[in-house]
């Protein structure tokens, strides 16, 4: 088996559409405190032109969404979240929204989403290697910096660029969305899709370990359980990046010979290798049946590696 660090022999580079994301846009002099009150992460102190990443949970804790947030003015965010969950994430948002002085709608027609790779995602100025940090070009498009796509010691940089509707696409190489999808993986940060609306706390794809969740802010829905499942210990499940022979589907079941009836972890995402040699995913899944080997589809189906993961976890940091 090739493994990532053979394969980055060429390194990903150039500019992606990304047609799968969506934008949803909060204005108001409300907009900031009601998404506070909704969402896993700090809005009330994200300066504007910056930005975060936060889930928006059930309050069971349950994720049914997972956004990046960019504070485009003092009254006005965007939340860049998956398409397939845009529709129902603004209807249920919306549901919320009461008396609050902030009016919700789906922006994608007025934002073009392009993902950057290696030398288009780095922006002059910026301390490389710090996620989530935003910029703004003279067009009056915005830049965020993602989580790397590591390869073995190599780590290639990643950005989200949102331009204003009608701007001339960026300039540069382009990037296939295979790429986009395997350096997605690589990276170990997923945004919510709807196969795995309502399946995970955000701990189990590693949230609170990659900016994705605050524990120090006031409540929001699922708080207690999110609170209680990091601090109390329960929490049993985590995301690990694996190799796969074979192509995994999102939500898709994962089994281990220790039990094989029971499933005991889920397929978040999966990317084929840029070589051929297989697929790269990321699974979510209790910790001993990780221990205990995966198998794709039941107890005899295909064995699935686990790799290192690209970050540290907060209870090891």
């Amino acid at each position: 088996m090739t493994t990532i660090s053979d394969i980055a022999l060429t390194l990903p580079e150039g500019v992606c559409p990304l047609t799968d994301w969506g934008v949803i846009e909060a204005t108001g002099p409300e907009a900031a405190a009601f998404l506070h009150n909704q969402l896993s992460n700090d809005v009330l102190l994200l300066p504007v032109g910056q930005a975060r990443l936060a889930a928006w949970c059930s309050a069971k804790g349950r994720m049914q969404a997972s956004m990046v947030i960019l504070k485009t003015s003092a009254e006005s965010l965007v939340l860049v979240v998956s398409k397939d969950l845009l529709n129902q994430t603004l209807k249920r948002l919306s549901m919320f929204v009461m008396r609050s002085k902030v009016k919700l709608s789906d922006a994608s027609g007025q934002w073009q989403l392009h993902g950057l790779l290696g030398q288009a995602a780095q922006a002059p100025g910026l301390e490389p290697g710090k996620p989530w940090q935003a910029w703004l070009l003279d067009t009056g498009a915005f830049g965020i910096e993602l989580y790397p796509a590591v390869m073995g010691q190599i780590r290639v940089p990643r950005a989200l660029l949102l331009s204003p509707a009608g701007q001339p696409v960026p300039v540069g190489d382009q990037a296939s969305a295979e790429t986009w999808a395997w350096c997605e993986v690589l990276s170990g940060v997923p945004l919510l899709t709807a196969p795995l609306f309502e399946l995970f706390v955000p701990q189990m794809l590693n949230y609170e370990s990659v900016g994705g969740v605050n524990f120090k802010k006031g409540c929001y829905p699922g708080q207690e359980v999110v609170a209680r499942s990091q601090f109390r210990g329960t929490l049993k499940r985590r995301m690990a990046r694996v190799h796969s022979p074979v192509a995994l589907q999102a939500g898709q079941d994962v089994f281990t010979v220790a039990d094989p009836e029971q499933p005991c972890a889920t397929v978040v995402q999966c990317a084929a290798r840029p070589d051929g040699d297989g697929f790269d995913a990321l699974v979510s899944g209790t910790l001993d049946s990780m221990s205990a080997g995966w198998h794709a589809g039941s107890s005899t189906g295909p064995a699935l590696s686990v790799l290192a993961l690209p970050y540290a976890l907060l209870e090891d940091i």
